[in-house]
């Protein structure tokens, strides 16, 4: 009997590891964006993007701000995302935000960089828009999400009015989106 128990877990066991789902490295959910989630630190950038080049804009404070951006590229070249630490200069820190650029990532709702304004109200619940000046943030809470839309988008009798609240009815389905962000500010 104990024999068989074991036989038993051991089977279970070898068929709970072959049924574990590989991570998708272009997913984008609420605290991951592939491997990297909202808990990474920039120190464990090389082990995630293993295949893949890390560039690190670092300089003084003088005039930066003290802003400290990460752009991943593809071994080819191709840029894939801008991260955004919370601290600058600081290898423990964690990213604030991730700004997306390959529309290879995408939601579980199929929405990336090529979206329009339709897609995203189609699939997710819009938390707030904010009025820019030269562009309109769509904010969707369920995702940690912000997409800006350029306001050339716009009918032009929107565009300039800086105190306009939008509604979703102000934009235009086919609006394209201009940058895909995943925000972790917590």
């Amino acid at each position: 009997m104990r024999q068989f128990t074991i036989g038993l877990l051991s089977l279970i066991l070898l068929f709970c590891i072959s049924c574990k789902k590989e991570q998708n490295p272009f997913e984008i959910n609420k605290q991951h964006i592939g491997l990297l989630t909202d808990s990474t630190q920039v120190k464990d950038l090389k082990s995630i993007y293993v295949n893949d080049s890390i560039v690190k804009f670092i300089s003084g404070d003088e005039f930066t701000g003290n802003i400290n951006n990460i752009e991943i590229f593809e071994k080819g070249g191709k840029k894939l995302l801008t991260l955004t630490p919370k601290q600058a200069l600081d290898s423990t820190s964690t990213i604030s935000s991730v700004r997306i650029l390959d529309d290879r990532y995408k939601t579980d709702k199929n929405i990336n960089t090529s979206s329009t304004f339709k897609d995203i109200q189609d699939n997710y619940k819009i938390s707030r828009i904010s009025n820019l000046i030269n562009s309109i943030v769509i904010i969707v809470n369920d995702i940690n999400g912000s997409f800006t839309i350029d306001k050339n988008e716009l009918p032009a009798n929107l565009r300039f009015d800086m105190d306009l609240k939008f509604e979703p009815t102000h934009i235009p389905d086919n609006a394209k989106v201009k940058y895909f962000f995943i925000n972790w500010n917590h």
